[in-house]
């Protein structure tokens, strides 16, 4: 018997390569699956003027963003947005500033298209081989209420499609209906029970993988990880000749990695595991112990 329904995940019509440089944009969501592509070395940028949520803000972000990215996704989160009424601009970040200097507006179906066009065009304009590939967060609002959430969600979804049909784009990744339809158990989420989970995190991820990676990008995980691995060892004694050996052994992996992906970022491994600096700095006091 089967307990769950499996989302299918279109064909994006390309594949992600070894170290693909990629530019995310969008909500939280947007930060998660892009710390994701850090961790494993890919060179990206993600949300480079903060967190965007909504597609006026989001082509904000296109019009400051110079760089030109293989790959650009694009995570809408709601079709809320915030008007300065004092200039009639869209703010992409309130700044805690009185509430009662915004007018709150809710963009219609043909308006986030707009939006979400004039950003697939200046990146294409940069790039003219680039590929954008759009998804909606599944973090749902509750300050909107949960009706008005999904009624937003809708709004972005009816809208993606649009856009894709309109603009040959790739694809449509679906981390939305995964979250919806695949993880429907609210151990998958965050203690706020609005956010996904670590773990839901780490599936999508696992499912984007499987979708869009290529064979050639699958196999850079693969020696990728047991180096990620080794980095991120802890000793029990850090003086012992064999911990000695092992540093000397992973210094000469890690070089010869780095020469076959001329393009990988040595991520900062954090929460107590060893960045690359603190690696070379340990390796040489215990090369000057031996001199």
């Amino acid at each position: 018997m089967d307990f769950r329904t499996i989302v299918d995940i279109p064909t994006l019509g390309f594949q992600i390569e070894p170290c693909d440089e990629i530019l995310f944009v969008g909500s939280c969501f947007a930060d998660s699956i892009g710390q994701r592509f850090r961790e494993e070395g890919f060179p990206v940028t993600v949300n480079p003027y903060g967190t965007m949520y909504n597609p006026a803000s989001v082509l904000h972000t296109a019009e400051r963003y110079e760089g030109t990215p293989r790959v650009v996704f694009i995570t809408l989160g709601t079709n809320h947005v915030y008007r300065l009424k004092e200039t009639g601009e869209i703010v992409d970040n309130c700044q805690k500033r009185p509430q009662s200097l915004f007018q709150e507006e809710e963009l219609t179906i043909e308006q986030c298209c707009s939006y979400l066009e004039q950003t697939i065009s200046l990146f294409r304009q940069r790039n003219p081989s680039v590929h954008v590939v759009l998804t909606v967060s599944p973090i749902r609002y509750r300050k909107y209420g949960y009706h008005e959430s999904q009624l937003s969600k809708a709004t972005l979804l009816l809208a993606v499609d649009k856009v894709i049909s309109r603009n040959s784009l790739p694809g449509y990744f679906p981390s939305y209906e995964i979250l919806m339809d695949e993880l429907r158990d609210y151990r998958f989420y965050a203690p706020d029970m609005l956010h996904p989970s670590q773990q839901a995190v780490e599936y999508i991820w696992e499912r984007l993988v499987d979708a869009c990676f290529s064979p050639a990008a699958k196999d850079y995980l693969n020696e990728w990880r047991p180096l990620k691995q080794a980095l991120s060892h802890r000793p029990f004694d850090p003086d012992a000749e064999a911990y000695h050996i092992f540093l000397q052994q992973t210094q000469r992996r890690l070089q010869a990695f780095q020469q076959k992906y001329p393009a990988f970022k040595m991520p900062d491994l954090q929460e107590g595991k060893c960045c690359l600096e603190k690696f070379f700095l340990f390796l040489f006091f215990l090369l000057t112990l031996h001199l």
